[in-house]
């Protein structure tokens, strides 16, 4: 696939680039898909949920009732899970809910993500830029040229930019990233995905390891 080069003013550069078909151009896993996303989603998981058992409640260890005899079920202490306040039973308790996940799963995930970004030309592929200081005003300008203000968008730039990040930091819809934070989730979230020159250089250098 083929796609033309935009500048920040949202201006045709003449300049094309195609996007590799072992990334681009495959057939979507979709099982891939979702063992990534389902592996980013239980990372972020704190796994500090605990509630008290039985053992853990402080109180009488006195027998309420009789056995026998007072009509009703059995008794036993104030902190029995079948009483207010008490124990409870089978209740959370602290874990980690992260898991392996290989890493040519996790890049055959991203690829498939990027298919379908292509299929249905949500990709954009601009110049590399920078903001000479954060300034909020002239990345909602870029996305404004870009057409893509009232979308949900993903800017992947090849290496850290402080000034870009900083400028896009407050707004809702658009999330900047470099080539290393890229993740599967984040592809997928996404309306439309710009990519930097160098971000598609690094991109097809990652995904295409063996």
């Amino acid at each position: 696939m083929e796609l033309s080069v935009y500048n920040i003013k949202g201006e045709n550069t003449g300049k094309k680039v195609t996007l590799n078909d072992s990334i681009f151009g495959i057939e979507p896993n979709d099982h891939a898909i979702y063992l990534d996303v389902k592996q980013y989603m239980a990372n972020k998981r704190q796994g500090t949920h605990k509630s008290k058992e039985r053992n853990e409640i402080n109180g009488s260890t006195k027998k309420l009732g009789r056995q026998k005899g007072g009509g009703g079920a059995r008794r036993g202490d104030v902190k029995s899970p079948l009483l207010v306040g008490g124990g409870r039973v089978f209740g959370p308790v602290p874990r980690d809910y992260s898991f392996k996940l290989n890493k040519k799963v996790k890049q055959l995930a991203r690829r498939s993500a990027f298919a379908y970004k292509a299929k249905n030309d949500q990709i954009i592929v601009v110049e590399n830029f920078t903001f000479e200081a954060p300034k909020t005003k002239e990345y909602i300008a870029m996305t404004n040229n870009l057409k893509v203000s009232d979308k949900k968008s993903l800017i992947i730039l090849e290496e850290q930019n402080k000034n870009v990040y900083l400028s896009a930091r407050n707004l809702q819809n658009s999330k900047v990233v470099t080539t290393s934070e890229l993740n599967t989730y984040r592809i997928l979230d996404a309306k439309v995905v710009v990519l930097t020159e160098g971000a598609l250089v690094n991109i097809e250098k990652n995904l295409l390891k063996a």
